[in-house]
């Protein structure tokens, strides 16, 4: 039999298994002959000559993009077999985005690259030799991936590697402004410390928070219809029949609330171009004036798209004056699945809507942030009921899912320039993310809740220990990758 004890795996696939055959293995095979680009890794020195000293000053020093080389031998039974395998093989190696890489005889290494120069091909009785380039734009490999997981404020680490950014996840049990990790060198921090003379100040009263297991309290305004529930949030039973758009509609009143967010979580799936749906959350004063609106929906049955939507006021027709999230800046064409969250916050006379897809994760990605001051206060009055509703079009035929996972509408409080807020509840997780440079929460971006001094610092080789801050505020989990040079 013949073996590749170099064999090359991409995203975890063999190469060499992928392109020979086993029942005819010594006409039918690739063979990965040798990789080049695993040895020593190289480093580019700056020198910067100067008039006043010998020799030069070391101004930078970085290790260059990694590149594997790698030869390999093709055989097919035949010469039309062998072009067709060279296709396949073409597809197999190349990508727009880095793959992992790894080799049979380095298993428990991880490289990251995509193919470049492809150099040297010959061909000769139905074999083809040729050698592939893979560059690495990140030269380190990586090794295992290491979890440490502790209900205190203390991570207790041992990093068999070269330097290797963290992720700490931090999941807070009780309210804080501030969360800090430290390396005993280094730290970074979110929110701010405070002394004992400053007022920290609670700046959100959740009013809302209907997840379907108190659908019963809202008030069914549906003439299609009917909303239910389980421990996965609201569905739709039926949506009736009609012409038109149709289903069910739901209203809850509030206590008056001047200051405000409202948030709702939304899951659907439509795997035929002909399903439509809507669903929307509008919101009103207490003369029932529309404030403004939230919805996710599919309004065109010749092909899927995704179409968020944000509105201050009423309808006013289709030249979106009033929209700050519409098809015009937030549409996914051929989307047959979305998670995500639609927000809209109005602190004083600023509205702020938000908008993200929710990986399985629960980070946001694909976000987007549009504001608009009010500065007429055309829509200042007090908030005082909402409305749910979710509809099809017609006789099309609905969604193969859809669900609204949460609603949530919270009472902001302003601040004045003395006070200090809390930056999390119970049950929110901050996220240190030292591989991205990012903070978020509850898998949002939140970079503005970065201390100025705060640093992106790495896990040194050996033992060491994060201490997180405040020590029994949060059950804290550190995830990193050993990297290796």
């Amino acid at each position: 039999m013949l073996e590749s004890i170099e064999d090359m795996y991409i995203d975890g696939v063999s190469m060499a298994e992928t392109f020979t055959d086993k029942d005819d293995e010594f006409n039918d095979y690739l063979i990965v002959n040798s990789v080049y680009g695993r040895g020593v890794l190289e480093r580019d020195n700056t020198l910067l000559p100067t008039l006043a000293m010998d020799g030069a000053y070391p101004s930078y020093s970085r290790f260059p993009v990694r590149e594997l080389t790698v030869e390999i031998t093709v055989k097919a039974p035949s010469f039309d077999e062998l072009r067709k395998k060279v296709e396949r093989l073409s597809k197999f190696v190349n990508s727009s985005k880095e793959v992992e890489i790894s080799f049979a005889d380095e298993m428990d290494r991880r490289y990251y690259g995509r193919l470049g120069m492809v150099d040297g091909d010959l061909e000769t009785n139905r074999i083809m030799k040729t050698t592939l380039t893979f560059e690495c734009s990140d030269p380190f490999k990586y090794g295992d991936t290491r979890v440490i997981e502790r209900p205190d404020g203390a991570l207790p680490v041992y990093n068999n590697g070269y330097d290797s950014y963290p992720i700490i996840e931090l999941e807070a049990k009780q309210k804080t402004t501030f969360a800090m990790i430290s390396d005993g060198s280094n730290y970074n921090i979110a929110g701010t410390l405070t002394d004992v003379e400053q007022e920290v100040v609670d700046t959100r009263n959740v009013i809302i928070d209907e997840l379907g297991d108190t659908l019963g309290e809202w008030r069914d305004i549906s003439t299609q219809g009917a909303f239910k529930s389980d421990s996965n949030g609201i569905f739709v039973n039926s949506y009736g029949t009609g012409t038109g758009w149709h289903g069910p509609r739901i209203e809850k009143e509030l206590p008056s609330v001047d200051n405000f967010e409202i948030e709702i979580y939304m899951n659907v799936r439509t795997e035929q171009d002909k399903m439509t749906f809507r669903t929307s959350l509008n919101f009103y004063d207490d003369e029932m004036k529309e404030l403004g609106m939230l919805r996710l929906w599919d309004k065109n049955n010749k092909r899927t798209a995704k179409i968020v939507e944000g509105r201050i006021g009423k309808y006013t027709g289709t030249n979106y004056e009033n929209y700050m999230i519409s098809d015009k800046n937030y549409f996914w064409e051929g989307q047959r699945v979305y998670n995500g969250i639609i927000r809209v916050t109005r602190v004083g006379n600023e509205w702020t809507f938000y908008a993200a897809h929710i990986t399985q994760r629960g980070n946001h990605i694909e976000t987007i942030t549009r504001k608009y001051n009010d500065v007429n206060g055309e829509f200042s009055n007090a908030l005082r009921y909402i409305r749910a509703e979710s509809s099809v079009y017609g006789d099309n035929p609905p969604p193969n899912a859809l669900r609204i996972q949460r609603i949530r509408v919270t009472e902001l409080a302003q601040i004045t320039e003395d006070q200090t807020p809390y930056i999390l509840e119970p049950g929110d997780v901050l996220t240190f993310d030292h591989v991205s440079r990012n903070i978020l929460v509850n898998g949002e971006p939140r970079l503005d809740l970065k201390n100025f001094g705060g640093t992106w610092f790495p896990l040194k080789e050996g033992q060491q220990t994060i201490v997180v801050s405040p020590e029994d505020a949060f059950d804290a989990t550190l995830t990193f990758e050993e990297r290796f040079i």
